[in-house]
């Protein structure tokens, strides 16, 4: 296998911004990849199919709008907000990063964590960071010590778990279906709530031919985030979801850029399914924050409207494995893999989706005047920084998963 030296960018896409002829009414025209150029980097769906729209969460058109219609940030009022914050899996991040946002502003902050304060998710990153300072002080102020509030309980309970406090906003970053988020919708509607803010997921998009998903494409009418979706638009009148994809950020608890470190500084292959020239979209943390506290500073604007919260660029899954390379200072030997042919269930062998994933933010552009910053070749240094510094890079681990792919295509590794 040849080696490869670390490229100096990866391949990316961005797109103009549209107007949108109402505030409340996402409906937008989509940047379209021609089918010829995409038959050759993955398979899609052959076909599209619709779902009925209704009232209170419209399915719009895709046509572009002439409008004059824009929005300029001003002063906020200082919000009291309350995050109903995710113990587990990668939307972990979101909630500390919102906090640590809000709190530079001056708003008030309250996270709920779900789980018990003394369990041991809470030992580690993000939520370790949550009171005392430590390890990761270097890097980002605590949130107690910026000056929020920390609670630990359950949604269902969470009446009794804030006590009398009062909430002009509420954000929920923990549940995936209606029986999760309802108790929080229906305790943030009866205590007075003024804006519910749910962070959703880019995966309820269907497949398409056509890519990137924005906002107003056709989803899955079973997934839980749509049903919760629904749910939050016929109880408040202002109310904004947001669907985040892949982020990468310090303190996240789940695998993303590690994965490619872990063996690139091992000298192993990094094994990837596929041509390898899969679109995905991978976010830092300080994006979907920021995107997030522009709709708790923009009510009225960002009121009946779903936000794709993710980067304006697409990396290759090849493309990320360069630049984890680039980041780390090392080469990179990529292997390509058919998952079926191997027998191996592509979900746990590698950390993305086996296809292109890729959504943009036009509506956040567009709506509350929102700007990304993720720089993924500068991000990812910093992200290697923190990796070899907690010692991650001289653990011993074990590739089982990965032994068998590379030897069933006949791949040596080093001893």
């Amino acid at each position: 296998m040849a080696t490869l030296a670390p490229p100096s960018s990866s391949l990316a896409f961005s797109s103009p911004s549209l107007k949108l002829s109402q505030p409340s009414l996402l409906c937008s025209s989509r940047l379209s990849l021609s089918l010829s150029s995409l038959s050759q980097l993955s398979t899609l769906s052959p076909s599209l199919s619709i779902s009925p729209s209704f009232a209170a969460y419209p399915i719009c058109s895709r046509r572009p709008f002439t409008s004059s219609f824009t929005v300029k940030a001003s002063a906020a009022e200082k919000k009291k907000v309350l995050i109903v914050n995710t113990n587990s899996g990668g939307h972990a991040i979101i909630g500390f990063y919102f906090a640590k946002e809000l709190l530079g502003s001056g708003h008030e902050v309250s996270i709920l964590t779900v789980g018990e304060e003394s369990s041991d998710k809470m030992k580690k990153p993000p939520f370790s960071r949550f009171s005392a300072v430590g390890a990761w002080f270097l890097l980002l102020k605590e949130i107690v010590g910026a000056g929020g509030k920390t609670i630990w309980g359950s949604p269902a309970e969470l009446g009794k778990v804030v006590g009398g406090a009062a909430f002009d906003v509420v954000l929920d970053n923990n549940g995936k279906d209606l029986d999760a988020v309802r108790p929080v919708v229906d305790w943030a509607k009866s205590a007075g709530v003024k804006q519910f803010l749910f962070i959703s997921s880019a995966g309820i998009y269907k497949l398409t031919d056509e890519l990137p998903h924005v906002e107003g494409d056709v989803v899955k009418a079973d997934a839980g985030h749509v049903g919760v979706e629904k749910y939050i638009a016929e109880i408040f009148s202002s109310w904004a979801i947001f669907r985040p994809q892949y982020m990468i950020g310090s303190g996240n608890n789940k695998d993303c850029e590690e994965w490619f470190f872990d063996r690139i500084v091992r000298k192993r292959p990094v094994p990837i399914p596929g041509s390898g020239m899969q679109l995905t979209n991978i976010t830092h943390a300080r994006d979907l924050s920021s995107m997030l506290t522009l709709a708790v500073e923009n009510p009225e604007a960002a009121s009946g409207n779903i936000f794709n919260c993710v980067s304006d660029r697409a990396v290759t899954l090849d493309g990320m494995a360069k630049l984890c390379a680039q980041a780390a200072g090392l080469p990179v030997e990529i292997v390509h893999y058919d998952p079926k042919a191997v027998g191996i269930d592509a979900k746990k062998a590698f950390p993305f989706r086996n296809m292109h994933f890729y959504a943009e933010p036009r509506a956040a552009k567009e709506i509350l005047g929102w700007q990304g910053t993720t720089n993924l070749p500068e991000d990812l240094k910093e992200r290697f920084d923190e990796y070899v510094k907690i010692g991650r890079d001289k653990k011993p681990m074990k590739f089982e998963i990965d032994d068998k792919i590379l030897e069933s295509l006949k791949v040596p590794v080093a001893a």
